[in-house]
């Protein structure tokens, strides 16, 4: 990690201790040890087995427990990632935001950073699912470093999942042959066997099994949800963090995954899933064209769609925080469309609701169309978030936090990218020290405000605390989220009544 810098001091919110030595901590399947982090009140354990290899008979196949092993297994590095392409950056995200190392379809391992002296601490826990839109990430990502939370108090978890085709894979003689008669969502089972794992051992290195908050971002906040959304997962966790994911798209059938199952097998001239079992994992990822696996409705882990399951009031009710960030969804920091554009793309997208919308968002200029965009791109991300919370209560029992990201990460081409997807997941990890971008004092100031609302709401489900701007949760009166970054304070959905009303009936419609 010669890009990294790497802070050597305690973060804020724990003094320093002296340095830990290496501990070992029994789990289920045999003893660990772990090291001392960089700040040494922290212990590390790195490459814990929560599953046996998915290989040879175990690709595409649920995940299974890991072997037991004798001795003591030292948990000083971080395993391969799951197979995937690695890149060392593609803009806007830069190296700390990429996985990097070997890969291998051996790689279902986690890893726990623990603040804890003993295993009876009893402190809160985060599990950390990674996005990369279901085709990359790791949890060894450096952004995803666990130290920063840590630092606050907090035992914390990241762990590999499969993804891309061999994760998420359907075809109809895997369903065939599955006990539960469906196939894909290997990915999201090694997710919940994970939080498992979590609920089952995390006690020995000094977490609570009762307050457990999965948390994740992109394809790791759609994750979330989904384990919201798992009987699996029931009683396995009592917060979820969705960061830029509202949970409110729809899904595809099983049998559509199936279909594209099929021409994937036809264009690898595997006419069985024995031989696409006995390919190469090389020979297995490379693309067909026009053929893609996500998460899928299985009956299983995933009885119906995400947002069907909240509706019956069938979800695991815990509370809950989300949010999106200023420049994804459609907004940039200088936008380029045209009116020409900007008025095609409204008819496209609201159709008959379209002079409706552009009323609202008048334009009689390209200048105008540009600013108009954003307003609207913004106002629509956040009354995604608002339309969801809503929904979300009719069934719910617990409280709804949602944020606006507003702070632009410094680094390449800041101006450009603003705030960019991604770029709030250093500060809520108060992972800064893992970047070599040029952060100020201000941006440490964010990090630590930002950090301690997540502790917060890991420890407690709220995430307000001491010295914090007061955070309200969603109700329908108010139409109001948080926002943070270049401020802390609550503001409006949209400017208008008129505007939340538009889009509350667009999004409820869809």
């Amino acid at each position: 990690m010669n890009r990294i810098t790497v802070a050597v001091a305690a973060a804020a919110g724990l003094a320093l201790t002296m340095p830990a030595v290496p501990k070992q901590v029994r789990t289920a399947s045999g003893l660990v040890s772990g090291v001392a982090g960089r700040n040494p009140a922290i212990t590390v354990f790195k490459g814990i087995p929560f599953a046996a290899p998915p290989v040879g008979p175990l690709r595409w196949h649920a995940p299974v427990p890991a072997a037991p092993w004798q001795g003591v297994r030292a948990a000083d590095a971080f395993s391969p990632s799951c197979i995937q392409t690695i890149v060392t950056e593609k803009k806007p995200w830069t190296y700390e935001f990429m996985a990097h190392g070997e890969i291998s379809e051996d790689c279902l391992y986690m890893n726990v950073w623990t603040p804890a002296a003993g295993g009876s601490a009893g402190r809160p826990v985060f599990v950390y699912i990674y996005g990369g839109g279901n085709v990359e990430g790791s949890g060894s990502v450096p952004a995803y470093d666990g130290e920063g939370l840590a630092s606050k108090g907090l035992v914390v978890v990241t762990f590999n999942y499969r993804v891309g085709v061999l994760g998420f894979l359907s075809h109809p003689e895997l369903s065939k042959e599955s006990s539960y008669h469906a196939s894909g969502n290997y990915g999201l089972l090694d997710q919940i066997a994970a939080v498992r794992w979590v609920h089952d051992n995390i006690a020995a290195f000094g977490g609570d099994p009762t307050r457990v908050t999965v948390a994740g971002q992109s394809a790791g906040a759609s994750a979330v949800h989904s384990l919201t959304a798992s009987p699996l997962a029931k009683g396995l966790f009592q917060r979820a963090i969705a960061d830029s994911g509202a949970g409110v798209g729809g899904m595809r059938t099983m049998a559509e995954q199936e279909a594209d199952g099929v021409r994937f097998a036809q264009a690898k001239k595997a006419p069985s899933i024995a031989e696409l079992r006995a390919m190469a994992w090389s020979e297995v990822v490379t693309p067909v064209p026009g053929v893609r696996f996500a998460p899928v409705p299985d009956g299983y882990a995933l009885p119906s769609a995400v947002r069907d399951v909240f509706a019956a009031g069938k979800q695991n009710d815990v509370p809950t925080l989300t949010g999106v960030n200023a420049d994804e969804g459609g907004a940039a920091p200088h936008p380029t469309t045209t009116l020409e554009a900007f008025q095609r793309d409204a008819r496209q997208r609201y159709g008959a609701l379209a002079d409706e919308f552009l009323a609202l968002y008048p334009a009689a200029g390209d200048d105008e169309a540009r600013r108009a965009q954003n307003d609207s791109a913004r106002d629509r991300a956040r009354a995604t978030l608002y339309v969801w919370a809503l929904d979300r209560a009719k069934t719910a029992k617990t409280p709804a936090f949602t944020y606006f990201w507003s702070h632009t990460l410094p680094g390449p081409e800041a101006d450009q990218y603003g705030a960019f997807h991604t770029s709030e997941v250093p500060y809520v990890l108060n992972t800064l020290s893992m970047s070599s971008r040029p952060f100020t004092p201000r941006d440490h100031q964010i990090a630590a405000t930002l950090s301690s609302y997540w502790a917060n709401f890991a420890a407690t489900g709220d995430p307000n605390g001491k010295g914090l701007p007061v955070w309200p949760a969603v109700d329908g009166a108010t139409g109001q989220t948080m926002e943070v970054g270049e401020r802390f304070q609550p503001i409006p959905i949209a400017a208008s009544q008129a505007r939340i009303a538009f889009f509350r009936r667009f999004l409820s419609g869809r």
